[in-house]
């Protein structure tokens, strides 16, 4: 029997684990919005998820208030000054940047300045929960401890190997020496102490308070680049969203360095292709999008970097002659070549919706899976190794400047209907980001689902995402033996996965109607759930 999407009229919030999603409820219920319930789900999940995502990572937020156009928060960031390609070069690295270890733990931790950030609107909005008030929750998960879920014991295990050696790691995660069990209570005092201090001190004392002091203090000690400079330099950035002309209404992303790009490019190509003409189950429909993904991927790894360094604007490039161009490209027929993807990525997205219409479409990530691997020693903060993804080689589109931002996978998502109805909609996953998005988007607005149903329907994959490396299109085994056999008589390389397979990310999607109701879907996949009243 199919799940039936949670509706509410007062508010509501989606995240890929229920404590978060609990959090956020009882912002709203004390009168809190959109903004404050955010920041209490943003700050549980990495108590509650540690493998997916941390305080010692980046985020990116796109907010929309009852008046005016979306916003966007980029806490990206940047690259330590000292790590250039020759700093590399002197610590016997030239070929590429160390996936783990201090070595990769090269680029500033963003998420609390997007805190920081979001925390100043709120007060706009008329918000007056105190930090504490909002923090509280995460505070006693990480000291009291929270239930492993089988997604924190399964990647612990496959990840044991290349990561018990980092700093901190094993102290952190592998208490006992051994892999936590589901079910097993996992505790972060460290963590519990950091969050507390922040509560107390602010959330600028990350950056250039005591708590950065210790943290430049601890990151030295591993051997990464980044300083104490490094930390006082970086701030929050508020940015205009990308936007699309959708022949449905219009739908928002995030500019570079995130690849929003991507998924606005996709679901323009989708539209000129009229993909409503296919069935939403059918091979049709997961060929368009499959095609217009790689020419969005080809945009995206020949143009997309830190905007300081883009030659293109990215918002010239979603004009309507553009993407009938792109999609005129796409043969209905037969499957395009297909080259490498993205490195796996790990992250978390989180949606919040509050009685006043006000919206919020958040990300949160450490890259892989742990990030770098390193737990810093007194903060107890698991740092991210987005800046392994910088290239040593200096003519790359990508190289590694000091102070450059990287390129991110990251992207959350916004739409706002011409039928008057509000979609805010994301999911985890590097290459699988944009193709998932498509998925929930057209499902909801294009074939009518509801948010439930787009979030749980069979998922295609085209590339890499969290736990895979391979880059062959990768399809559900729900989708029927005449699908996939069709799409093979196409020329897809295809692999069958699981009936809902963990691969495929965690995704949410919150509809927002014109009468106020709320309406959410959380994935499956997860261990998340929709929280509304």
């Amino acid at each position: 029997m199919a799940i039936r999407s949670i509706t509410g009229t007062r508010g509501m919030a989606v995240a890929p684990h229920a404590l978060a999603s609990q959090s956020a409820l009882d912002v709203l219920r004390e009168g809190g919005n959109a903004l404050e319930a955010m920041i209490a789900c943003a700050a549980t999940i990495p108590v509650a998820y540690p493998h997916m995502n941390s305080i010692g990572g980046d985020s990116f937020w796109l907010v929309r208030g009852q008046r005016g156009a979306p916003r966007g928060i980029d806490a990206c960031g940047a690259a330590a000054r000292a790590g250039s390609i020759e700093w590399y070069a002197a610590h016997g690295i030239t070929k590429a940047i160390p996936f783990r270890g201090g070595l990769a733990a090269n680029t500033v931790a963003g998420t609390i300045s997007g805190w920081d950030a979001a925390f100043a609107l709120s007060r706009k909005w008329g918000g007056r929960l105190p930090l504490k008030r909002l923090l509280a929750d995460a505070i006693y998960y990480a000291e009291n401890g929270v239930a492993v879920t089988a997604s924190q014991s399964s990647a612990t295990a496959a990840k044991r190997d290349e990561l018990e050696s980092q700093p901190g790691f094993k102290n952190t995660f592998l208490p006992g020496g051994a892999v936590p069990a589901a079910g097993s209570r996992f505790r972060q005092p460290r963590l519990a102490r950091t969050l507390q201090r922040l509560a107390r001190a602010g959330l600028e004392d990350f950056y250039a308070g005591r708590l950065a002091k210790v943290i430049a203090r601890d990151l030295a000690a591993t051997g990464s680049p980044l300083a104490i400079g490094d930390l006082k330099r970086h701030r929050a950035k508020w940015v205009t969203p990308l936007a699309l002309g959708h022949s449905l209404g219009t739908v928002y992303n995030l500019p570079p360095p995130t690849q929003g790009l991507v998924s606005l490019l996709i679901l323009g190509m989708l539209d000129a292709l009229e993909v409503g003409a296919a069935g939403p189950a059918s091979a049709d429909y997961v060929h368009l999008a499959v095609e217009a993904t790689k020419r969005a991927f080809a945009v995206r790894d020949h143009c997309l970097t830190d905007p300081a360094y883009m030659t293109v604007d990215a918002q010239s490039l979603l004009k309507p002659g553009k993407i009938r161009e792109l999609a005129a490209n796409v043969d209905r027929g037969r499957a395009a070549r297909w080259g490498a993807g993205k490195p796996p990525a790990d992250t978390v997205w989180m949606g919040v919706v509050d009685e006043a219409g006000r919206s919020v479409s958040m990300i949160q990530s450490i890259y892989h899976e742990f990030g770098s691997g390193v737990v810093l020693g007194e903060s107890g903060i698991n740092w991210q190794n987005r800046g392994c993804s910088f290239s040593l080689d200096p003519a790359a589109l990508n190289s590694l400047r000091p102070g450059r931002k990287p390129f991110h996978t990251l992207n959350p998502a916004l739409a706002e209907l011409s039928d008057g109805r509000t979609i805010v909609y994301g999911t985890m996953g590097g290459d699988g980001q944009p193709q998932t998005q498509a998925a929930v988007f057209t499902r909801i607005a294009v074939f009518g689902m509801d948010p439930q149903q787009a979030v749980s329907a069979p998922r295609w994959l085209l590339g890499r995402t969290w736990g895979q490396t391979s880059d062959s299109l990768k399809l559900e085994s729900r989708f029927s033996t005449g699908v996939v056999a069709d799409l093979a008589r196409r020329g897809h390389e295809m692999e069958v996965l699981a009936e809902f397979d963990e691969t495929m990310g965690h995704a949410g999607a919150i509809v927002r109607h014109p009468n106020g109701v709320l309406e959410g879907g959380a994935d499956p996949r997860s261990d998340g759930a929709v929280a509304a009243f």
